[in-house]
Order: C-alpha cells, then sequence, then structure tokens
C-alpha cells in the first residue's frame, strides 16, 4: 500500500491569514501555482486560491494591500494525513472533485501537498484515469448573482454577429488550454473536524 508521503510534493510554500491578498497573489505568480496554503505557525488553518482572490477581493473592489487573505481564504478546506493509504485519499479527491490536497502530520502541520498529477506520475493506472474523469465532470454554472459585467449568457455577440465579423468558434485553443486540459480546481468545503478527512 502506497502511503501518501511517499508521492507527496514538500516544501509547500504556505502563508499567513495576516498576509495580504496582493502578496498571495505575487507568490503565486512567481511560483506559478493556482493555490497556497494559509498557515498559523506551522498549523494548516485555510487555503486560498486564485479563484478566492478573483471572487472575494477583485469582484468586490478591495483588492489592495490592506486586505488580508483571513478575509478571502477558504477556512474550512479539505487534507489528508501524511500516514494516510493513497487510494483512500483518491476516493475523498473524487467525491469532492478535488485535485490538490494539503498534506498534514498528526499535529495538522503542514507538511506538503499531494496531487492529481503526484498520484498520475507515481502511481497510473486505472484507478486515477477513473479519479481524473470523476474530478473533470462540469458543473452547472451559477447564474442568480449575475451582474452586468457578466454580460448576455453564452459569451456576448450572437453566432450569427460572430459570423459576420469572420470570427472562428471558440474552442479549447482559443482559451490557451491544450485539448484535453482543465482549468485548476480549488479546494473544497469539508469539515474541521479531521474524523470527517477518513483519518
Amino acid at each position: 500500500m502506497t502511503r501518501v508521503a511517499e508521492i507527496m510534493t514538500r516544501g509547500v510554500r504556505a502563508m499567513r491569514p495576516s498576509d495580504s491578498v496582493v502578496q498571495a497573489a505575487q507568490a503565486m505568480d512567481e511560483l506559478n501555482v493556482g493555490v497556497v496554503p494559509v498557515c498559523d505557525g506551522q498549523r494548516l488553518v485555510g487555503m486560498v486560491t486564485d479563484r478566492d482572490i478573483t471572487i472575494r477581493a477583485v469582484a468586490q473592489g478591495k483588492a489592495d494591500q490592506g486586505v488580508t487573505l483571513s478575509s478571502v481564504m477558504s477556512s474550512q478546506v479539505s487534507w489528508c494525513y501524511e500516514d494516510q493509504n493513497v487510494d483512500e485519499v483518491m476516493r475523498d479527491m473524487s467525491e469532492r472533485q478535488i485535485r490538490r490536497l494539503p498534506v498534514v502530520d498528526r499535529d495538522k502541520h503542514l507538511v506538503g501537498m499531494v496531487t492529481l498529477g503526484d498520484i498520475a506520475a507515481r502511481v497510473g493506472g486505472a484507478p486515477v484515469s477513473e479519479l481524473l474523469a470523476d474530478i473533470s465532470e462540469p458543473a452547472e454554472p451559477d447564474r442568480s448573482h449575475q451582474s452586468q459585467a457578466s454580460g448576455a449568457t453564452g459569451g456576448g455577440a450572437s453566432q450569427a454577429q460572430g459570423r459576420a465579423q469572420g470570427s472562428q468558434p471558440r474552442g479549447d485553443a482559443a482559451w490557451g488550454m491544450q485539448s484535453g486540459a482543465s482549468p485548476r480546481g480549488t479546494a473544497s468545503p469539508a469539515d474541521e473536524d479531521p474524523g470527517a478527512q477518513g483519518g
């Protein structure tokens, strides 16, 4: 049985709840990542994603140096233990449709991250293919709180207008994605009680 500690990424950059959203965005840019764990000392207290910053800070007009991660981070996050079985973690990732999990020791200190990529590279096989399919299942967009910025359903100009202007339909390549690639996922809320993590 493979344990998480055997495949996880160690030396993960973490930030403090008092750090600014600007600092977090800069760290994400420098590290080329879309999520950063938030720790109080070594203890994991939350996660912040590029989407959290966009939705909870930028879209609300409060993405300045004074806004801290504690006001935009997800404080209830899924996580796993370093000595947990990888198969168990894969089931949890599939159920929650998440691509990465912070890894903690039994004292709840952050010790690394495990991603779908870590699992695929070191475990592989049919279970990983099934996991990818489960996680990649698309969700319906929530259109209940549309602002004027969201525009018309369908992304703006009608197909007839687009053809008249000579534009091509937008596929994955038009959005800078390779076929089969998918955008970064986010951490999913979970009970803070460690027993809920199956550990």
